[in-house]
């Protein structure tokens, strides 16, 4: 099974679609589903998704460790004709996972209690977001 989910984002953070693929694989068997988000300029995670402190804090953390291009930090970066957050998105996807493993058992993903899946995005312009699913 071969899909793609679409997802429409509002600027940085994080954005879950855990129910998408949760209704995409509803009546499957066993099998692996793989996950891989089709830009350089955002990540897949799979985190807590009972507290939304969680997605802030680490919106905040990632924003802390790589800084917009405009930053006196980041005066080194010569990728800054898109924009000051165009260079720390993909420094930010080069750490962050861009493709996620998840067994699936009858049909289920067997994340733990509290895990979502989200794409991350690193870009504070909305973006439609491409995450190309593979089940087998």
């Amino acid at each position: 099974m071969l899909t793609e989910f679409s997802i429409s984002t509002r600027g940085a953070g994080l954005y879950e679609f855990t129910g998408e693929v949760t209704r995409w694989l509803a009546g499957q068997g066993d099998g692996l589903l793989t996950l891989l988000v089709r830009h350089t300029s955002c990540s897949l995670l799979i985190q807590e998704n009972a507290d939304p402190e969680v997605q802030s804090d680490l919106t905040a953390y990632f924003d802390r460790l790589v800084p917009p291009a405009d930053h006196p930090s980041m005066a080194y970066l010569r990728h800054t004709y898109e924009g000051p957050d165009d260079m720390p998105a993909h420094i930010k996807a080069a750490l962050m996972p861009v493709s996620l493993g998840i067994p699936v058992r009858a049909g289920a993903m067997l994340l733990g209690t509290w895990q979502g899946i989200y794409l991350v995005e690193h870009r504070r312009a909305p973006h439609d977001r491409r995450v190309a699913a593979h089940f087998a």
